[in-house]
C-alpha cells in the first residue's frame, strides 16, 4: 500500500522527523500511487495503478518500520512516479513515462515542455526540497548521515524470473555498500545481488543529488515486491534492514565527507524508452 497520509494534499511529501543525530536518513521515492484528482488517473484504469508502474509496491512500509527502528529522519513521496519521477534528473528523458512495462500512458501522450515544468513545480520540487531540508538538518546536528534509498523490484521482468531477494545499488562510494550486501548475504537464505537488477550509476538521480555531490555515504536498496507484498513481510523487511544498518552506521567512516568520483556523468536514458522493470 501507499505511505498514510494525513488530511495534507498530495504535494506535501510525508516526513517522518526522527533524531537528525541518528547518523541517517531514509528516502522513499516511490512510496505511492496517488494520482489527483484533477489529472484523472492520466487515462489509465485503476487496476494498472496498482501495480508496480505507478509505485515500488511494499517499499513505504518496510521504510516506515526501518525509521521506528533506527530513531531516524525519512522523507516519502505522495504521488505516483507516473505523474512524474522523482528519481530522475529534472532534465532526463524518462521523467514523464509515455509508455511503462508495455503500459501506454494517455494522460502523458501531450505532455509538452509546459506541463513537465508545471509537475517539477508541483509534485517533484517539493519533494526534493524536503530531501534537501531532510539532510541539511542532518549536517546541522553535526553527524553527517548515510543516505539510504529503498526501493521495490519486479519478480520477473519480460519473463525471466530475478533470483535475488534483495539488491544493494551504488555508484563509486564503497564505504556503506559493501558492509551492507556482506551483512545480508551472511544469511545463507538470502540470495543478495550487487547493482542487480540494474546499475546504481544514474545521473540525477536522488542518491546522486543528495549524497553523491555531498560526499555523503549512500546506498540504494531494492527488495523483491513478492517478498513485502504483506504488512507482515514489511515489517520482518524493516526489521533486518534496521538490523544489518545498525552495525554499520556505528562506523565513524560512514559519517565523514569524502568525495569519490563518480561513473554517473556518462549514463543517460533514451527518450520515452519504457522503464527497464521499475522499480529506480
Amino acid at each position: 500500500m501507499p505511505a498514510p497520509r494525513d488530511a495534507a494534499p498530495i504535494e506535501h511529501p510525508v516526513i517522518i522527523p526522527g533524531d537528525p543525530a541518528s547518523g541517517v536518513v531514509l528516502l522513499c521515492d516511490h512510496a505511492s500511487n496517488s494520482i489527483p484528482a484533477d489529472y484523472a488517473s492520466l487515462g489509465m484504469p485503476a487496476s494498472e495503478l496498482e501495480r508496480h508502474i505507478a509505485y515500488d509496491i511494499g517499499i513505504a512500509g518496510v521504510t516506515l518500520r526501518m525509521a521506528e527502528r533506527l530513531g531516524c529522519p525519512a522523507v516519502l513521496s505522495t504521488f505516483s512516479r507516473l505523474l512524474i519521477d522523482p528519481n530522475r534528473g529534472e532534465d532526463d528523458p524518462t521523467l514523464v513515462m509515455r509508455l511503462s512495462d508495455g503500459a501506454v500512458v494517455p494522460g502523458n501522450a501531450r505532455a509538452d515542455r509546459a506541463e513537465v515544468e508545471r509537475r517539477l513545480a508541483r509534485f517533484y520540487r517539493p519533494y526534493d526540497r524536503a530531501v534537501g531540508a531532510a539532510v541539511d538538518e542532518a549536517l546541522a546536528s553535526g553527524v553527517p548521515p548515510a543516505i539510504v534509498s529503498m526501493h521495490s523490484f519486479t519478480p520477473a521482468w519480460k519473463g525471466v524470473p530475478r533470483p535475488w531477494h534483495v539488491t544493494v545499488l551504488w555508484d563509486a562510494d564503497p564505504r556503506l555498500p559493501l558492509p551492507l550486501i556482506a551483512a545480508l548475504a551472511a544469511d545463507r537464505a538470502l540470495v543478495v545481488g550487487d547493482n542487480e537488477p540494474y546499475d546504481g550509476a544514474l545521473a540525477g538521480d536522488t542518491i546522486n543529488r543528495h549524497a553523491t555531490v555531498r560526499g555523503l555515504s549512500n546506498v540504494l536498496v531494492e527488495i523483491r515486491q513478492d517478498l513485502i507484498a504483506t504488512a507482515t513481510e514489511q515489517a520482518e523487511w524493516g526489521d533486518r534492514m534496521a538490523a544489518a544498518l545498525k552495525s554499520i552506521l556505528a562506523d565513524p567512516a560512514q559519517h565523514r565527507v569524502e568525495r569519490h568520483p563518480t561513473r554517473t556523468a556518462s549514463r543517460h536514458r533514451a527518450a520515452f524508452s519504457p522503464d527497464p522493470g521499475p522499480s529506480i
